[in-house]
């Protein structure tokens, strides 16, 4: 057993055996609780019988048929659904096999509506530093993820890149917060008419900023004022609601917490809830009626697409969510765990700040609590942080880079939308254990 290509070289992760609800089991019988979902993904837990269940049924009924020659009838109802709860201009849902995949598939729909449309000059896009779109070389290069990009910058495209809505580090003393808003949104307008209006096909952005800056709901007004900035340019908005969609923030879309409507959303992670690998691109009528009315055809394809499996999988999931009422849950159990970390950690000396939407929570540590200075990159948090947490049988998600790509470390909670009172009250001894052993290595 020594034949993958581990994340790690140098190490290999524990074997995973099973899972139980909000726990997953290794092989050696230890039992870890979930508390980030791998990567905000598992929204049910890891047992959940019914979304196994309509796996097994598809596979009996057809496991494969390529999108070029038959559509499905699982594809159409999931399509259907996610059209029901977005907003009233998502017309079209191009199902594919995960985020990075969804984000690529929104970067050249854009590129192709101006192609339909006659403005095929328009080729840039500019998305924000700290942002996150996805491992592909395109949306790798177009985000603002430093680190992830580092090796591969030689063979990236251009990124045109603004500063992101952070107020815990951006908002100046004094500052309203919507006076912070209208000021880091129009960082937007500046760099469109830097780069000339004529030239930018869109603008990329997470509505809640996930992994790579932990947790960032944006200042209220923020996203009102870039979607009329793109108006006045016509330039597409696209929504990145990989990480932060699908119920995650507390609604379905997190867009709608915004009250903007974009014109391309993307999402995954918790639209399959990591029982199959999914993620979906919606566009809107105004991009769709462009294709369907000029070349008639997407130039784009992967050979998985809205792969029968995956869609019942998915549909599965959003069906249990909606029987249940998890989102209410989300909202619940969100709102008592990020209450419960800042009255636990208000005066915490090396805990920053404590932020979030839902089951959707960032915790940003520093060295000093009243100049925000972060811990030295020298000093790996965000590794010891991950090591101790496991030690304890706990699963978050550390980071590291959190201000500018170099500095500043953090933690993601994202558990799934069926933790509950004693799932927290678990999970706040064991993360105390966790950061614990962990500041004991600086």
């Amino acid at each position: 057993m020594n034949h993958i290509l581990h994340r790690h070289s140098h190490s290999a992760p524990p074997e995973i055996a099973r899972g139980d609800g909000v726990y997953l089991l290794d092989t050696h019988g230890k039992r870890y609780l979930d508390a980030c979902g791998g990567a905000a993904v598992s929204c049910l837990g890891h047992s959940n019988q019914v979304v196994k269940d309509a796996i097994k049924k598809q596979i009996d009924d057809i496991p494969f048929a390529h999108t070029a020659f038959f559509t499905s009838g699982v594809a159409e109802q999931l399509a259907e659904k996610l059209v029901q709860d977005a907003p009233p201009n998502i017309d079209k849902v191009y199902l594919v096999t995960g985020g990075s995949e969804a984000n690529e598939t929104a970067l050249k729909l854009a590129r192709q509506y101006f192609v339909e449309i006659d403005e095929p000059q328009r080729k840039l896009f500019i998305a924000r530093e700290q942002s996150y779109h996805g491992n592909t070389i395109t949306t790798l290069g177009i985000g603002g993820n430093e680190w992830r990009k580092q090796t591969f910058k030689p063979i990236l495209p251009a990124a045109h890149l603004i500063p992101p809505c952070y107020a815990y580090r951006h908002q100046a003393d004094g500052e309203t917060e919507q006076a912070y808003a209208q000021r880091s949104a129009n960082q937007l307008e500046k760099k469109i008419l830097e780069l000339g209006a004529e030239n930018v096909i869109g603008f990329i952005a997470e509505p809640v900023v996930g992994a790579t800056m932990g947790v960032v709901p944006p200042a209220e007004g923020y996203f009102k004022r870039i979607r009329e900035i793109c108006d006045q340019y016509g330039v597409l908005l696209i929504a990145d609601e990989i990480m932060c969609g699908m119920g995650r923030c507390g609604t379905k879309y997190t867009c709608t917490q915004e009250n903007f409507s974009p014109d391309i959303i993307t999402i995954a992670k918790g639209l399959g809830g990591g029982y199959q690998p999914i993620g979906a691109t919606l566009l809107s009528k105004k991009i769709n009626d462009a294709i369907s009315s000029g070349s008639g055809f997407f130039q784009h394809g992967h050979t998985y697409l809205a792969h029968p499996c995956v869609c019942a999988a998915a549909l599965a999931v959003q069906q249990e969510i909606d029987a249940h009422s998890l989102i209410d849950n989300v909202n619940q159990q969100g709102n008592k765990l990020i209450e419960a970390l800042r009255s636990v950690y208000a005066a915490h000396p090396n805990i920053g700040d404590i932020r979030g939407r839902g089951l959707f929570i960032g915790i940003e540590f520093v060295e000093d609590k009243i100049s925000k200075k972060p811990f030295s990159p020298s000093f790996a948090l965000h590794t010891h942080l991950k090591k101790a947490a496991m030690e304890a049988g706990l699963m978050i998600y550390p980071g590291a880079g959190t201000i500018d790509g170099r500095h500043g470390h953090h933690a993601l909670i994202a558990p799934s939308f069926i933790f509950e009172d004693q799932h927290i009250d678990e999970f706040l001894e064991k993360f105390d254990v966790a950061l614990n052993g962990a500041l004991k290595q600086a």
